[in-house]
């Protein structure tokens, strides 16, 4: 099931840029593994998506996972999100340089929206 962000504009004109996201991963299935995978898009210009981060893993039933990435410079982002159990829940949020939340760029599983596919 497939998810995204939508673009996330991520400067300090509006707000609080980001240095991280931070990606949460919660398998909900009692009995059941599944694979997630995330991929990032991000932009210095505005002007062009550049494929900055894949990564796929499996995350074990009844667990979750906390993953970082990197997005200081980028003007904006989208985090993509797979997972092969409906019973998986996401939220991705930004942190500043120190560690803070970026209370803006907070994206709860009910505010993702789904997609057909990951695009990459």
């Amino acid at each position: 099931m497939p998810f995204s962000t939508s673009i996330v504009t991520n400067t300090r004109a509006i707000g609080t840029a980001a240095t991280n996201i931070v990606v949460n991963t919660r398998n909900a299935n009692p009995s059941a593994a599944s694979t997630i995978t995330i991929a990032i898009y991000a932009s210095v210009t505005s002007a062009t998506f550049y494929l900055a981060y894949v990564s796929s893993f499996v995350i074990p039933a009844n667990s979750f996972d906390v993953r970082e990435f990197l997005i200081a410079g980028n003007v904006a982002y989208e985090v993509q999100l797979n997972s092969s159990s409906p019973q998986v829940l996401f939220s991705v949020y930004g942190l500043d340089e120190f560690g803070n939340l970026v209370i803006d760029q907070g994206k709860s599983q009910e505010d993702l929206s789904f997609i057909g596919a990951l695009t990459f």
